[in-house]
């Protein structure tokens, strides 16, 4: 009996073939105004505590896995500075060619002082700055700047008070640069409470206009990471 090929395919998205003016491996973004990030649960940090590098699978609305990606890091540094850790991630697509690195350098983060504000950067393909996200500062409220390559804002992202993260569903509003219009959000879904209980392991929507520029659509992959890290990583 041969096992049905088609089955296991189906779980996965065939990326497209290159279109002029985009970054290699980005093309099936231009498909897409939804994306589905899972986070994977590490059994070791699931049963005591021992913070692990974070893996994700990057999902279409049908299910089938789009893209993979893993931080890279040291185990002191996941130990010692959790969540406020300096990160590199990579972004992978189905056939293992990295197409998006993301990196966040180590900073301190208080709501209360504009010194420690938070930022990444977004390469795409890995040596190329397609964008920035770039923390504003307010006392109570999560603010982001999505910046292009020239460091030229392009798109804002507000969320609720304090990136109040008790709630089921906790949106981060995409936001026009004059802050006047919604095009998009990125959503933190509630994956239940046992497994929210014993890991960090969360879920997240990422909803943008479907004519979005690709790079921007990558960048806001990197947004997504920047949330989880801030607002959803617990500190061991």
């Amino acid at each position: 009996c041969q096992p049905d090929l088609s089955v296991h395919m189906n779980m996965y998205a065939v990326p497209s073939p290159g279109m002029p003016g985009c970054p290699p491996g980005l093309e099936y973004l231009t498909q897409v105004d939804q994306l589905l990030m899972k986070q994977k649960v590490e059994l070791v940090e699931a049963l005591v505590g021992f913070e692990s590098n974070n893996k994700y699978e990057i999902r279409n609305v049908m299910g089938q896995n789009v893209f993979y990606a893993v931080e890279e890091n040291d185990c002191l540094s996941r130990q010692c500075c959790g969540p406020l850790r300096s990160f590199t991630i990579h972004v992978l697509d189905n056939f293992g060619q990295e197409i998006i690195t993301v990196t966040r350098p180590l900073k301190c983060m208080s709501c209360f002082f504009p010194c420690c504000l938070q930022q990444l950067e977004v390469q795409s393909p890995p040596g190329n700055t397609v964008g920035y996200v770039i923390q504003q500062w307010h006392p109570f409220f999560p603010k982001f700047i999505v910046a292009n390559e020239h460091n030229e804002p392009v798109l804002k992202i507000h969320g609720p008070f304090c990136g109040w993260s008790c709630l089921p569903e906790v949106d981060f509003e995409i936001l026009t640069v004059d802050e006047v219009n919604k095009i998009g959000k990125i959503s933190k879904q509630w994956t239940g409470l046992l497994r929210e209980a014993f890991t960090d392991s969360d879920n997240f929507g990422i909803q943008f206009p479907l004519d979005l520029d690709v790079r921007m659509k990558a960048v806001m992959i990197g947004a997504c990471f920047l949330i989880d890290f801030m607002f959803f990583e617990t500190t061991n």
